[in-house]
């Protein structure tokens, strides 16, 4: 363990400017090995001087204390908590002081006391006693007591906030004497009651015990949790009964409504957030007990009477209540009466009032004079069941003979009637004989839709073909001055002209090959590119364009087949 080597300037003075001596080098040594020792276990840990050990593993910048804080020895009480900067607050007993102290009165007037009433920690201006006409400056008698001195309390973050600070236990046992005193009163009334009117033997007892129980809290009027009704003999105890739920067991969410268990209000609805409405629960918080009732009425006077503040009109609702009441009925009289001139000039210049007369829809359309009766299976045993509408369209019409709808057979793409088979809408029905017509042509199976659309496509291709042919013979009898006979000349044209398809169609593949290999690397070279650096509209394709036979065949040649055994072998 290091020792202190810093000696304050107090000492130094004090020994007479002497330094403490150097240490030898034998010294430095020795106190390097008890310090390893230390460390190690073998030799007992420094002692501080409260007697505690001192871990010799704490670094010296941490152990040693500093010059102006005059060390005796090792020590870490530089390290602790020091008692000045320490924070004490008031105890959970200390309060203010009430009252005036009334074991000191004084006897005479002393200098700087209340000219008026004699005590000393005021002055006349602040005096609260009533002013007398001679004050206790100049009479030297009757003098009141000094009131306390307060002291100065410092309360913690609690503290500020505790609700029952200052309260003194003691204030209750005034009431504990109170109720002591009422019940010692009843029982001499019933005791006094007892002795002056003796109980009938043929009454069995059950009247002078209904009269116990209704004279139970007649004498205890001033009990605590009881309310008064002047109407009645007894009074109502404002206590729970035990099928009531306790309100801050209604929802026990901590999340929920707020309960304050000093005031047992919870102003909140529980319920919130429950799915369940307002109306539908038996408690929805105190706030939803206070907007009932004649609460909605007292506020909707008070906007009328802002609104007619605002308005000019000089009326106040607390200074002059009939008056507002006055106008307000005026008002709304008013208000319905315009309200039901204008439905009337409504009325008079469009017409309608039948409409606002008639019985609601829903009495018309239940209402019905045809009889149904049903098993108890819900089977009808007499009558007609009433048909649900299911569309807006009319339903089952058949029309020329028919006896099936339009749309019940479906052939070619095409939509009939299941009857006959028959695919013209207004067909005028065939029945057996139509069908076995219809069948009878039916000789190969109907062709797809898709077969149909491929078929016309390769015509508009062949024609396309023999058009391109024609002009390129135009084109060669032109430039060809000398020609062979006419049936070597047909025969090399048709060999010519297939040699020409096969060279166009191979250029035009080799085209799109190269097309499909610079889209490839154009892609991945995007892919690679950071997002941010991408210019703008990159990744947009060609338009949508539909690939052309070419574009189809270089895909096709392009394109790895991962099942194919030599699809290792095509890149290398």
């Amino acid at each position: 363990m290091a020792q202190v080597s810093k000696t304050p300037v107090s000492r130094l003075v004090k020994d007479g400017g002497d330094d403490a001596p150097k240490k030898s080098r034998d010294e430095y040594r020795k106190a390097k090995e008890l310090e390893e020792a230390r460390k190690l276990g073998t030799v007992p840990a420094a002692v501080d001087e409260d007697g505690k050990d001192i871990n010799p593993h704490i670094p010296q910048y941490i152990s040693d204390a500093p010059w102006y804080l005059d060390p005796k020895g090792p020590t870490l009480n530089h390290q602790r908590q020091q008692e000045e900067k320490v924070k004490h607050y008031a105890g959970i007993t200390e309060w203010y002081n009430r009252g005036v102290d009334t074991s000191k009165t004084a006897t005479r007037y002393r200098k700087g006391a209340c000219e008026n009433c004699g005590a000393v920690t005021h002055k006349k201006r602040d005096c609260l006693e009533r002013p007398r006409k001679v004050g206790a400056k100049f009479t030297g008698a009757n003098f009141a007591p000094d009131e306390f001195l307060q002291p100065k309390l410092g309360h913690d973050f609690e503290g500020k906030r505790d609700r029952w600070n200052g309260y003194d236990p003691e204030e209750y046992r005034e009431v504990v004497e109170e109720h002591k005193k009422l019940e010692e009163a009843r029982r001499d009334a019933k005791k006094q009651m007892a002795t002056d009117k003796a109980v009938p033997d043929e009454d069995d007892g059950e009247s002078s015990s209904e009269e116990e129980d209704e004279d139970k809290y007649v004498d205890d009027m001033d009990m605590i949790g009881t309310k008064v009704d002047a109407s009645e003999r007894y009074t109502v105890r404002n206590l729970r009964i035990r099928e009531d739920t306790a309100k801050y067991l209604r929802n026990l969410d901590p999340n929920s409504a707020h309960y304050d268990p000093k005031t047992r209000s919870m102003r909140k609805n529980p319920y919130e957030g429950t799915g369940r409405a307002a109306e539908e629960v038996d408690y929805a918080g105190d706030n939803f007990m206070r907007i009932s009732g004649d609460t909605v009425v007292h506020a909707k006077s008070t906007m009328f009477a802002w609104e007619a503040a605002r308005k000019g009109l000089d009326v106040h609702m607390l200074a002059e209540p009939t008056k507002l009441e006055a106008l307000k009925s005026e008002f709304e009289k008013k208000k319905t009466e315009f309200k039901s001139d204008v439905n009337k000039s409504i009325l008079d210049k469009y017409g309608g009032a039948e409409h606002l007369e008639a019985p609601p829809r829903e009495l018309i359309f239940a209402q019905t004079e045809e009889y149904v009766e049903y098993s108890r299976h819900g089977k009808v045993i007499k009558g007609v069941e009433a048909s649900v509408v299911r569309s807006s369209y009319e339903e089952d019409v058949m029309v020329n003979n028919h006896t099936s709808v339009w749309g019940s057979w479906w052939r070619s793409g095409q939509w009939g009637f299941k009857c006959c088979h028959q695919l013209v809408k207004n067909s005028y029905c065939t029945g057996e004989a139509g069908r076995e017509v219809s069948d009878s042509t039916l000789t190969l199976p109907p062709k797809k839709v898709e077969e149909v659309v491929e078929e016309k496509s390769e015509k508009v291709k062949k024609s396309e073909k023999k058009n391109k042919k024609k002009s390129k013979k135009k084109k060669k009898s032109s430039a060809d001055s000398s020609s062979s006979s006419s049936s070597s000349s047909s025969s090399s044209s048709s060999s010519s002209e297939s040699e020409d398809e096969e060279e166009v169609k191979k250029k035009k593949i080799s085209e799109a090959l190269k097309k499909l290999d610079t889209e490839e690397a154009e892609a991945e070279r995007m892919m690679r590119m950071d997002e941010k650096k991408r210019p703008y509209n990159s990744m947009k394709g060609d338009n949508n364009k539909a690939p052309t036979e070419e574009d189809m065949e270089a895909y096709y040649m392009k394109r790895r087949r991962d099942e194919d055994p030599m699809a290792q072998f095509l890149n290398k």
